[in-house]
């Protein structure tokens, strides 16, 4: 079996380098190839390099899981923008934390045009936990540890000494100057198993009521059920304070601090916002305000993609997994590419948000 990714003590992981692979899939395989920097790329990511380029960090959904590589949104944008360059850091399984910690190690300072940050709106439970799943080859789940961050008072001074030591308090619940401390670094290589873990809610177990949806998937009805019960995948952006979303907040306004180009803040929706299911209103609030906040230039695909008729936005997901088929990664692509043409062109003021060419 190809191992896919390797130990990294800044980021927690990333593929290895210069990898040429298939990767087999519920609805088939697909052809993986990395870089130098361990990044899913058909070409090195050059720091210096004046060339006009995109940068581009999300999770899986931004990788490609599923797809090869000339398939994803980032290689369809960068035909649709020719002759700029998209330079795609996402990597599966992490979290907007982890994405940003990519960007300040192998990135931050680099010339480009812009700067693309996917943040798939189920992330938001991800950055609240220090650990990740991960599938044993025994079947079994264990854990590993994953960098985080947590909201802390800016008041009293602090040990930089310490800040790593995974023992700082965890008061993100009050935003005394909104001060960002992360823990995990460098991040531990050992995983814990899930026995270890038992009665730690701050554990990403993939969401709510776990063995309900596996049963309701089983007898093919999570659609009905979802529409019938008004199902809300994330309830942490029903409130501005609610403290995964204060902790979100905080990290992207970091981010966007640290990133002196335009930064287009894309939130990219689960299927049920897309394909109807689930109400979308609470998150595209909370990225809406986020934009005005911060100066980032949103870009919110959702209507884009409704405009798409039901059977074909079911077909931007695959029959057996969530993520983005090829048309999904093309209906991306598209509407993104609404927004990043004014932008390249010079025209800074209010991108639109709806860009696609049409279902």
């Amino acid at each position: 079996m190809t191992t896919l990714f390797e130990y990294d003590p800044d980021i927690g992981y990333r593929f290895v380098p210069h990898l040429k692979t298939r990767v087999a899939s519920p609805d088939g395989g697909y052809l993986v190839r990395t870089n130098g920097q361990g990044f899913r790329s058909d070409r090195e990511f050059e720091r210096d390099d004046p060339a006009p380029r995109i940068l581009v960090f999300g999770d899986s959904f931004t990788a490609g899981d599923g797809v090869s590589n000339g398939s994803r949104y980032s290689d369809v944008l960068e035909n649709l923008l020719a002759p700029v360059e998209v330079h795609n850091f996402g990597l599966p399984g992490s979290g907007t934390d982890a994405q940003f910690l990519c960007y300040r190690k192998l990135a931050e300072g680099a010339p480009c045009s812009a700067v693309v940050l996917a943040v798939l709106v189920e992330n938001i439970r991800r950055i609240t936990s220090p650990w990740r799943p991960s599938q044993t080859d025994d079947g079994g789940v264990e854990f590993l540890p994953k960098p985080y961050f947590e909201l802390a008072p800016a008041a009293g001074p602090a040990d930089a000494s310490d800040t790593g030591s995974g023992r700082l308090p965890k008061p993100y619940f009050e935003l005394e100057g909104d001060r960002l401390v992360r823990h995990h670094d460098p991040v531990p290589r050992e995983p814990v198993t899930a026995r270890e873990l038992e009665g730690d809610d701050s554990v990403d177990r993939g969401g709510r009521f776990p063995a309900l949806r596996r049963l309701v998937r089983s007898v093919g009805l999570q659609g009905v059920v979802q529409q019938l019960i008004r199902y809300q995948p994330t309830p942490e952006y029903d409130s501005a304070d609610d403290p995964a979303w204060r902790l979100m907040r905080a990290i992207l306004l970091a981010w966007r601090a640290a990133i002196p180009q335009p930064v287009v803040l894309m939130p990219l929706p689960l299927y049920q916002h897309v394909e109807g299911t689930a109400d979308a209103s609470a998150y595209r609030r909370r990225f809406a305000e986020l934009a005005a906040e911060g100066d980032f230039i949103l870009h919110d695909p959702l209507d884009d993609l409704h405009a798409y008729d039901l059977e074909t936005r079911r077909g931007f997901r695959f029959r057996k997994d969530v993520h983005l088929t090829p048309a999904g990664h093309r209906a991306i692509a598209q509407s993104l590419a609404g927004t990043l043409r004014p932008l390249l062109a010079g025209e800074r003021g209010s991108a639109p948000s709806f860009g696609a060419e049409g279902p």
